[in-house]
């Protein structure tokens, strides 16, 4: 990833403290945040794209289903993160889901015209909430390239590399990712199975490239990690 999308990932993070009406002496009065309890769906495909959202505590989990049945997890944000932008666009229902994944998820929802408004009233976020959407588009790309070209081991290797750069903290040659991400969590996320995770994750840690637990990923060295 080039030093201007990871840059842009730490401003994606800080959106929330800008955009969220209870930051807005004009809107404070007006809105309240919407609490979730696990498991439970804050939109639907095909429900109105009326707002943008802010997620102010907990998790959320963007997706879809396969005709099929199979479960196709887009992306898992969490807290200072938004979603739903694509409203802006023009995007008039929703193609995917969203999903509460911690008991005590909580965001706060804004209407396309209230964005709009704070868009036309400050040009540099414009200009923030236009990049956020098409850093998305890229990152998507991405994943359908790495779905159709790339192996297990690798696709895990690359979601690895690119925590690291979108939320790793050096500690001299090692990189520590803070995460509440599960197995299963990954393997949505790289279209693998949860044993397969489970099973390259073990074969990284007992060759010393990585160690974990269920608050972290501490890479050894990003540059021998492959």
């Amino acid at each position: 990833m080039s030093e201007t999308s990871k840059l842009w990932y730490f401003e994606d993070v800080d959106l929330f403290n800008v955009l969220c009406p209870h930051k807005t002496k004009a809107m404070h009065n007006t809105h309240t945040f919407t609490n979730y309890k696990k498991n439970d769906f804050i939109y639907f495909p095909n429900d109105k794209a009326k707002y943008i959202y802010m997620i102010a505590d907990g998790r959320v989990k963007l997706g879809h289903s396969t005709e099929d049945g199979k479960e196709v997890v887009k992306a898992i944000l969490g807290a200072g993160e938004i979603f739903g932008e694509l409203a802006l666009t023009g995007e008039e229902t929703r193609s995917d889901y969203a999903q509460a994944m911690d008991e005590n998820t909580s965001v706060c929802p804004v209407s396309i015209d209230e964005m709009r408004g704070l868009m036309a009233d400050d040009k540099e976020l414009s200009f923030k909430i236009y990049k956020l959407i098409g850093l998305r588009i890229r990152k998507l790309e991405r994943k359908i390239e790495s779905l159709v070209f790339k192996d297990a081991r690798t696709r895990i290797i690359e979601f690895l590399k690119d925590a690291a750069e979108w939320k790793g903290k050096k500690v001299g040659f090692e990189t520590m990712i803070p995460t509440k991400l599960t197995h299963k969590d990954i393997a949505n996320l790289t279209g693998t199975s949860r044993q397969t995770v489970t099973t390259i994750l073990n074969e990284l840690k007992e060759a010393n490239l990585i160690n974990f637990d269920r608050r972290k990923i501490l890479i050894r060295d990003l540059e021998q990690l492959k």
